[in-house]
């Protein structure tokens, strides 16, 4: 998979919790909860970040939480059911991605095995980073995003 080394600023945002499987259900989780909850709030149009909290591989399925996150300004006022974070500044592995949410596991599995593979592997949160833009063809849906996994 191509990729480029990217030095990402830090990003406060403000994040709703999904837990339980990862896959299809992340993408419901999206439609269903995240993004009318997102427009609610006058955040649409922002960079948005999903980020996995466990390791799908180590951790029971309905265990897995996942954060759907939003960009939000310094004195945005994070309000319930929202919670504040804020993601790290750092170097990462940027590939981009193409296709659909039932392809993205074996994207993230591709890439991830790669960087190990290489041995740049750094620990720190990996995540998902969409495009203020972002758009999902209705008929198909494909859409794009940027995985982005912490290097040395």
């Amino acid at each position: 998979m191509e990729y480029e080394i990217k030095q990402l600023p830090a990003v406060r945002v403000a994040y709703l919790r999904y837990k339980g499987p990862f896959g299809a259900a992340i993408g419901e989780f999206w439609k269903e909860v995240f993004t009318p909850w997102q427009k609610a709030f006058g955040l649409d149009n922002r960079v948005t970040y999903g980020v996995a909290q466990d390791d799908p591989s180590t951790t029971p399925a309905n265990e897995c939480r996942y954060d759907a996150c939003v960009e939000v300004a310094a004195d945005y006022p994070v309000a319930e059911p929202a919670r504040e974070a804020t993601l790290p500044a750092g170097r990462y592995a940027v590939a981009k991605f193409q296709g659909t949410g039932d392809q993205m596991p074996a994207a993230w599995g591709e890439f991830f095995g790669q960087i190990h593979a290489e041995g740049i592997f750094a620990p720190g949160l990996c995540m998902e980073r969409y495009a203020a833009d972002y758009t999902m063809d209705p008929e198909t849906g494909v859409f794009s995003a940027e995985i982005c996994i912490p290097v040395k």
